[in-house]
């Protein structure tokens, strides 16, 4: 019996012993698994890039509309789908929030309003759409809001709306009745984009005629036309603190009216581009353009320079262009379905003197940005301009690359 009580307690030390050894060896394995899981959440850390991921579409998105207080963009496609997207620098945070197909046919505009609460909408289906933002649910329809498609709009205030359609007639909405307060047509062809004053006082219509328009919305008439201009007006904006109004026109002119004179351009200026489709103020005298040849310059007007590239979609006509409420972005909408983010941050510290200097053959564009055309080292290459006595080396190779320049303006 003794022996066999004596294997019996043997027995359980031994258990106990490799226990104890499991044990230790169970701590060893989770402390490296703790330390693995550890190295993994920091490799996993996201990154956080210069500007938001490229949102890619099933169909060209033909208009873009940042909110005016949070990172939120809005954007209406050629199928009449209009889409709202949350966008972040950090990778993987760019996320679709909600899409409606309430149009019947190609969403032309978006905008929202000034509180951001909504978001409104015209399209080729001749409809007026007002979206509730968070909801993401329509709340308001003006079904037959003109009796041709409507290619542009413009939140005046509050209350008050502008729309323009295919045909060159404006109207004007008090939105509180849903009913026109003034129906317009002085345009022969399609208007285009709309600009109001910083009064709310003047409307101004670039027209594919050729022609600006002004009207008065105060008293509710018509002032008069422009001259016509040489290609078809594609937008226009109020830029120099309201002093100068500019068209960027079908021919790749910029054409730049006095406040108060309306009637003729007191400039032009050529830039070497397909077209001007899309203007966006983002100073008070420099601006970025965009045109069919696919990239988006930033221009300053009077003097009048093309100073570099912001961006590019290689090759495909841009539609649209949006800066961001924070003046840090600027969107831009292309016919490869993408809607890429530029960074524009830097852009307002540009400062561009009266001295002209001649850029050499076949020089390209001066790159704004990493994304850009270039390296993107080159920030600030050749814009802070001096004024060096010519040499007459010099002199002769600026004759020559006089022809070569990449932009050109004149008077009238």
């Amino acid at each position: 019996m003794c022996v066999l009580l004596q294997d019996v307690d043997e027995e359980p030390h031994k258990v106990k012993e490799e226990d104890e050894e499991q044990n230790e060896n169970g701590a060893d394995s989770s402390g490296d698994g703790e330390a693995e899981e550890v190295d993994d959440e920091e490799a996993k850390e996201p990154k956080i890039r210069d500007t938001p991921e490229d949102i890619q579409f099933d169909a060209i998105v033909n208009t873009l509309a940042f909110h005016p207080k949070q990172d939120i963009i809005a954007a209406g496609d050629i199928d009449g789908d209009i889409y709202l997207y949350s966008y972040s620098c950090t990778e993987g945070e760019t996320k679709e929030l909600w899409s409606s197909g309430h149009h019947l046919k190609s969403c032309r505009k978006v905008a929202f309003s000034q509180d951001g609460c909504n978001l409104f909408s015209v399209a080729k289906d001749k409809a007026v759409h007002i979206m509730d933002v968070e909801a993401g649910k329509l709340i308001k329809r003006i079904p037959k809001a003109h009796s041709v498609p409507i290619n542009a709009l413009l939140l005046v205030d509050e209350n008050v709306l502008a729309t323009g359609d295919d045909d060159g007639t404006l109207k004007v909405w008090d939105m509180r009745k849903g009913t026109s307060i003034m129906d317009l047509k002085h345009h022969e062809d399609f208007i285009s984009e709309i600009a109001v004053d910083s009064a709310k006082r003047i409307l101004l219509t670039s027209s594919g005629d050729g022609t600006m328009g002004v009207f008065n919305i105060k008293r509710r008439r018509f002032d008069l036309l422009s001259e016509f201009q040489s290609g078809d007006l594609l937008t226009v904006s109020i830029v120099k603190r309201g002093r100068k109004v500019i068209c960027g026109s079908s021919d790749g002119t910029i054409y730049i009216f006095n406040w108060d004179g309306f009637g003729a351009t007191s400039d032009r200026f050529f830039v070497q581009a397909e077209s001007l489709d899309c203007i966006v103020p983002i100073t008070d005298s420099l601006v970025c353009t965009a045109s069919m040849d696919g990239v988006i310059r930033a221009i300053n007007i009077l003097p009048n320079r093309v100073v570099g590239c912001v961006g590019q979609h290689k090759g495909e006509p841009i539609e649209e262009i949006a800066r961001s409420h924070d003046s840090r972005f600027l969107a831009s909408s292309a016919h490869d379905q993408l809607v890429k983010f530029w960074d524009i941050g830097r852009l307002s510290e540009l400062e561009v003197s009266d001295y002209r200097k001649r850029k050499k053959k076949h020089g390209k564009l001066t790159s704004l940005s990493k994304k850009a055309v270039g390296s993107g080292d080159n920030f600030f290459s050749g814009l802070l301009d001096e004024p060096n006595a010519p040499t007459k080396d010099s002199t002769k190779e600026e004759d020559e690359d006089d022809d070569d320049d990449d932009s050109d303006s004149g008077s009238d």
